[in-house]
């Protein structure tokens, strides 16, 4: 695996460089916004995304990289808010993870948004292996219609950008319209985890679901039990 980290802090990036070798993973290391994405490689697996630039702003960088490469991006950086966070899975961010944290943390993001990019193994259905999500299927709601099949979401018949897990947590709920998915059971299927520090990363997403969609009620709330798709 090879990751572009986009870290301005000399030590901080060092130090995370040299942990992610120790793992094995090869690493790139930038420190600036024009760097980043003069970098970015074809064979880049990940990038991991620092906000706080000295040339730009972090959310620019993560924008000029969606133009031209559908690479994995993980934002890591202090900016906590929920608006920061919206604004950067907007953008095209597939996941977002705030200063600071743990590495191991860090390694699991990495090696989850890599294997949700990459493409089933042939043959894997016929060992056996669940299919995670339904093929052929177009669920509307309203103005909004989920295709499953084609992982395309339309808005009054217009196409509608949202980042893999976005698509993936529609596509999870449309499985089964009207029925409460618990949190755990989504993070285990949308995230491949059961951290519960997860809740707050799909809250999130959530969120930017509704806004990308116009939709308030795209996605439920079933307080103190999960999501649903709307009626």
């Amino acid at each position: 695996m090879r990751v572009l980290l986009v870290e301005d802090d000399k030590r901080l990036g060092a130090a995370l460089a040299d942990v992610l070798r120790s793992h094995g993973i090869s690493v790139d290391l930038v420190g600036s916004a024009e760097d980043a994405v003069a970098s970015l490689r074809p064979d880049h697996d990940a990038v991991v995304l620092d906000l706080g630039l000295p040339d730009r702003d972090g959310f620019e960088v993560c924008s000029r990289i969606r133009r031209g490469s559908d690479v994995p991006i993980l934002m890591a950086t202090a900016r906590s808010d929920l608006g920061a966070r919206v604004h950067g899975l907007h953008l095209g961010a597939d996941d977002y993870l705030v200063k600071p944290y743990d590495v191991r943390e860090l390694m699991a993001r990495i090696h989850a948004v890599t294997r949700r990019s990459r493409p089933p193994a042939p043959g894997a259905a016929a060992t056996g292996a669940p299919a995670r999500r339904p093929a052929g299927r177009r669920v509307r709601r309203g103005d909004v219609v989920i295709d499953v099949d084609r992982r395309v979401v339309e808005v009054a018949g217009t196409p509608i950008a949202l980042t893999r897990k976005e698509f993936d947590l529609l596509a999870l709920l449309a499985r089964e319209p009207g029925v409460v998915f618990r949190r755990e059971q989504i993070l285990s299927e949308v995230w491949e985890t059961r951290w519960r520090g997860g809740a707050r990363t799909l809250e999130v997403h959530v969120a930017s679901v509704r806004a990308k969609t116009g939709s308030t009620t795209i996605i439920e709330t079933v307080r103190g039990v999960g999501y649903r798709l709307g009626e």
